[in-house]
C-alpha cells in the first residue's frame, strides 16, 4: 500500500466500472435496436460538443483489449451495464440472440481473466421503442425490465456472482424527465414523479426475475450525496430537507423500509403504492453507493437568474438552490472536490437506516481531468486524479473504522468515455482514449491503483 493509505480487508474488492452507451458504441450492429439516448443525440443542441456515441471507445469491437487492460491492473471485479436494446431490440418480445452472444463472450473473457463481472441491466439507455410509448412515466416499463433481468440472467447467471439492477433512478428521473438536460429531454419538474416510482417498481421486479432465474448478490446502484444547508434560515434548512428528501430518501427508503419519507410526496405516485412498496423493499444483498461530492442547498433566491452545477442548468424556480461549494479543489468538471464528504454520508446511512442497511459497495467514484499525453513522452501525468482518489479511499476506510460496513470499491471509470451531455469534453478514465485513433494508453492513475491493489492483497 503506498503511505498514505491504511490496509484494508484482505477480501475487500477493487475494481472498475463503465456502462454500455458510453463505450460499445456499434449501435447497430448485430441487430441492436435503438435507445432514448440514441435519439436525445440527434437532436440538435442535446450535447455540448456536438458528438454522438455511434463509434465512443469501440468496445464492442475491442473488448478483448480493454479486459486486458483490467487484467493489468490486478482489479477483482468489473462493473458493466448491459445494453437493454441490444439483447430486445423494442424493450420486450423477441430475443436478438446475437446481442446476447456478446456478454456471453465478455462475461467468459472476465472469467478467464480472474475478474468478476458485474453486470448492471439498466444504465440510463431505456429502448426507443419503450420511451415512445411513455417510458418510464408507464408502468409497463417496469414490467417490461422485469422480463429482461429474466432473458439477461437465465444466459449469464451461471457464471456471474454479482448483479446490479438500476443504475441511479435519481439522475434519470431528475435530468431525463424533470429538467430535460438528459434523454428523453423532457421538462416535468415535479411531474417526473412517476419516473421515480416505476424506476423503483422495475427495481423490485427486477430482484424477483433474477432470484428465480438463479442469480444471487442482488444490488443496485444509487447516488447518494451529503446534503449541507447554505445558511442558519428556516428557509434554507426547508429547502435543504426537500433536497435531500428528492434526491437520496425519494429513492433509498422505499428499498430500504418499504416506505415513502413524506406521505404528501407518496400521494404524488402512480399506484397502488402501498402494494408496490412490498416489491420495492424486498431484502438485498448489498446496496451500491455512487457518490462524488456533497451538495450545498439553500433557499431560492426569485431575483437570481438560473444557476449552473456541473454543466447541468438549474432553473430558478425550484424550491431549493444550488449553492457553490468554496474552498475546495474543483474537477474539470467543476464538482467540487471533498474526500470526507464520502465519510460523511457512509455514517449518515448506517445512522439512518441502521440494521436495515445492508453490506455497502462503492459502485462508482471517480472525477473529470483532461490531462493528455505528454507530446514529447506520451506519458500522463494525471496526478489530480491520483490524488482525488487517494483522498476517497482514505475517507473510505475512516468511515469503515467507524463501523460501516464496506466490501468494495469501484473506481469510474476504466476508459475515457462518452460522458452524456457533455459529448467527449470530460474525461474520468485511468485510461485515455485518444478519440482519433481509438489508442489507449494507461495513466499514471492506472498504475497508482494496480500497486494499490497489488499493496492490499
Amino acid at each position: 500500500m503506498t503511505a498514505s493509505v491504511p490496509e484494508f480487508p484482505a477480501d475487500f474488492l477493487w475494481g472498475v466500472s463503465a456502462s454500455a452507451f458510453q463505450i460499445e458504441g456499434s449501435p447497430t450492429a448485430d441487430g441492436r435496436g435503438p435507445s432514448a439516448w440514441d435519439a436525445f443525440t440527434r437532436e440538435p443542441g442535446r450535447i455540448r460538443d456536438g458528438s454522438h456515441a455511434d463509434v465512443a471507445t469501440d468496445h464492442y469491437r475491442r473488448y478483448r483489449e480493454d479486459v486486458a487492460l483490467m487484467a493489468g491492473l490486478g482489479v477483482g471485479a468489473y462493473r458493466f451495464s448491459v445494453s437493454w436494446s441490444r439483447v430486445l431490440p423494442d424493450g420486450h418480445g423477441q430475443v436478438n440472440g446475437k446481442g446476447l452472444d456478446f456478454y456471453d463472450r465478455l462475461v467468459d473473457e472476465l472469467c478467464a481473466c480472474g475478474i468478476r463481472p458485474v453486470p448492471t441491466l439498466f444504465h440510463w439507455d431505456t429502448p426507443l421503442a419503450l420511451e415512445e410509448k411513455g417510458g418510464w412515466l408507464s408502468r409497463d416499463t417496469a414490467e417490461r425490465f422485469a422480463a429482461y433481468a429474466s432473458v439477461v440472467a437465465q444466459r449469464l447467471a451461471d457464471r456471474v456472482p454479482m448483479w446490479i439492477t438500476i443504475n441511479e433512478p435519481a439522475e434519470v428521473t431528475l435530468l431525463g424527465y424533470g429538467l430535460g438536460e438528459h434523454a428523453p429531454g423532457k421538462r416535468l419538474v415535479f411531474d417526473a414523479l412517476p419516473a421515480a416510482h416505476h424506476q423503483l417498481l422495475a427495481h423490485g421486479l427486477g430482484v424477483q426475475a433474477l432470484r428465480a432465474a438463479g442469480a444471487r448478490e442482488i444490488g443496485i446502484a444509487a447516488s447518494h450525496s451529503p446534503v449541507w444547508t447554505a445558511g442558519d434560515g428556516e428557509g434554507d434548512r426547508a429547502a435543504a430537507e426537500l433536497y435531500d428528501t428528492l434526491t437520496n430518501r425519494l429513492f433509498a427508503d422505499p428499498i430500504l423500509t418499504g416506505a415513502y419519507p413524506d406521505e404528501g410526496l407518496a400521494s404524488l405516485l402512480p399506484g397502488p403504492v402501498a402494494e408496490d412498496l412490498k416489491t420495492i423493499s424486498a431484502p438485498l444483498d448489498w446496496y451500491g453507493i455512487n457518490y462524488y461530492n456533497p451538495m450545498l442547498v439553500g433557499a431560492p433566491q426569485p431575483t437570481a437568474p438560473a444557476g449552473e452545477f456541473g454543466g447541468i442548468e438549474i432553473p430558478a424556480d425550484l424550491p431549493f438552490a444550488i449553492r457553490p461549494i468554496e474552498g475546495c479543489e474543483h474537477t474539470d468538471f467543476g464538482w467540487p472536490v471533498v474526500p470526507d464528504g464520502l465519510r460523511e454520508l457512509l455514517v449518515s446511512l448506517r445512522e439512518r437506516y441502521g440494521d436495515r442497511l445492508p453490506p455497502l459497495y462503492i459502485t462508482e467514484n471517480g472525477c473529470s481531468y483532461g490531462d493528455g499525453p505528454d507530446p514529447a513522452t506520451g506519458r500522463i501525468a494525471d496526478a489530480r486524479r491520483i490524488a482525488y482518489h487517494e483522498g476517497h479511499v482514505v475517507a473510505l476506510r475512516r468511515a469503515m473504522a467507524q463501523g460501516v460496513d464496506v466490501r468494495g470499491y469501484f473506481i469510474w471509470s476504466i476508459l475515457d468515455n462518452f460522458e452524456w451531455a457533455e459529448g467527449y469534453r470530460q474525461r474520468f478514465g485511468l485510461v485515455h482514449v485518444d478519440y482519433d485513433t481509438l489508442e489507449r494508453t494507461p495513466k499514471e492513475s492506472y498504475a497508482w491503483y494496480r500497486d494499490l491493489i497489488k499493496g492490499g492483497r
